[in-house]
């Protein structure tokens, strides 16, 4: 497998759950879909801005930064015709995917648009609760290529685009400038490193990362079976986890979680736990999300501030892979504002309203084109960074299929298993393989 790069552009799959899983009928459904909208709109690009005045609801997270209510305003500025009615949902994405679930799988049409997960779009397609987007695209000449491909994979389903990417985010490595010159370009080299560098400066540890059984554990393994040219579930939602390559990630994860240059509890380590170490100065190395190089340069609650940089994480045999974080948008299909809805999430995900949610949000755009704006890049000293860019080329979603939580449980439990030295990278593989296969036909 090869991985994405700033050469490849379009995109593979990405998600979650069942539920709802009458699949057979896509093709039925999406036409029944269309027609609703067409009925109504009759189509035409202009038909929106002809209509009587049209009300809309966008259901999304608690959002402090104002960005949101940027976006509402400017959206509403230019299409005069449209409002948009803000539903605020619970700031745990857990509870916001249930009630969604719940909304949708009646047949709910309260809400127009909301945003999700990146691992919600495959499930919430699958279970007929999300409005395919291809015609739209096609008929406003969006150009997906000038997304990261990660991002367009992730609202994928069955060759479908069925969400629009929003904002993104990525794991990146992190390492004490003070004692690192050149950081590690490969998972051989950061393991010497590591090694040879616990110690220096006041440190404790040569590296840190997530190993605690939970979903956190699972970004961490994507990278490292990724950037040795393994899957987990391919483009045709097939499970193809028992290969070589991903018997080569799992057991360089193994090896490093079982190394002296990490903490010797690592298995509860989560992002707070990381954050916390290199934060108070303990380690030379670090995996974690974007969100840490803020904390690292915290002068009154950081003892590295100053001397911190970031990197893409180490190549494995096929390259760099990170594992995608952020968020999309979707339409409900019992949308009954289906047109207006689309000229909503068009203006937030394009570059106008990307921009808006970079400088008044702090939220990483998915166009690439937009980190060589002005306004973004001075937005936050990630995006002006060329390596945190190539993190987002060399992202990748996790597993694309719509039982992702089942999948995800399968992977913590086997992986956790690996790591703690109870079975072998060979046999993990193997019980995932068979374990998820099962899952599969269920």
């Amino acid at each position: 497998m090869k991985l994405w790069n700033k050469k490849v552009a379009g995109a593979t799959v990405l998600t979650m759950s069942l539920l709802l899983a009458a699949c057979s009928g896509d093709d039925e459904s999406t036409d029944t879909g269309n027609n609703d909208a067409g009925s109504d709109t009759g189509g035409d690009d202009g038909a929106t801005e002809e209509q009587e005045q049209v009300t809309i609801t966008y259901a999304a997270g608690v959002d402090v930064t104002g960005a949101t209510d940027k976006l509402i305003e400017e959206f509403e500025a230019q299409n005069p015709n449209i409002d948009v009615e803000y539903r605020e949902m619970p700031a745990d994405t857990g509870a916001s995917h249930d009630q969604y679930v719940t909304m949708f799988s009646s047949q709910d049409a309260s809400i127009d648009v909301f945003d999700a997960d990146v691992i919600w779009p495959a499930e919430f397609a699958q279970g007929q609760y999300a409005l395919e987007l291809d015609r739209f695209i096609e008929a406003d000449g969006i150009n997906m290529d000038d997304y990261f491909p990660g991002t367009v994979a992730s609202g994928q389903f069955n060759g479908r685009q069925y969400a629009m990417p929003k904002f993104t985010d990525a794991g990146l490595l992190y390492y004490r400038t003070d004692i690192v010159e050149t950081p590690p370009t490969t998972w051989d080299e950061l393991m010497t490193m590591a090694a040879e560098l616990q110690g220096e400066a006041g440190t404790e540890f040569g590296y840190l990362m997530q190993a605690n059984q939970y979903e956190g554990m699972v970004t961490n393994a994507i990278e490292f079976i990724a950037s040795h040219g393994g899957q987990v579930v391919d483009e045709n939602n097939e499970v193809v986890v028992n290969s070589p390559e991903t018997i080569a990630g799992i057991q360089t994860m193994i090896d490093i979680v079982n190394s002296d240059f990490v903490p010797s509890n690592i298995l509860s380590f989560q992002e707070t736990e990381t954050n916390n170490a290199w934060v108070g100065g303990q380690a030379v190395f670090a995996r974690n999300w974007p969100y840490m190089q803020s904390t690292s340069a915290d002068e009154e609650a950081s003892e590295v501030a100053g001397n911190v940089g970031f990197a893409t994480l180490p190549e494995g045999d096929a390259g760099s892979a990170a594992t995608l974080g952020g968020w999309m948008t979707m339409i409900n299909r019992y949308s009954e504002n289906q047109e207006a809805a689309w000229e909503f999430v068009k203006f937030m995900t394009g570059a106008e309203g990307q921009t808006i949610s970079a400088v008044e949000g702090g939220r990483a755009p998915t166009i690439e084109a937009l980190y060589e704006e002005t306004e973004v890049q001075e937005a936050a000293t990630l995006f002006a960074n060329e390596q945190f860019v190539e993190t987002l080329q060399n992202a990748v979603p996790r597993p694309v299929t719509p039982i992702y939580p089942r999948i995800s449980d399968i992977m913590q439990v086997q992986l956790s298993r690996a790591l703690a030295g109870e079975i072998t990278a060979e046999e993990a593989a193997a019980n995932m393989q068979e374990e998820m296969e099962a899952a599969m036909a269920e």
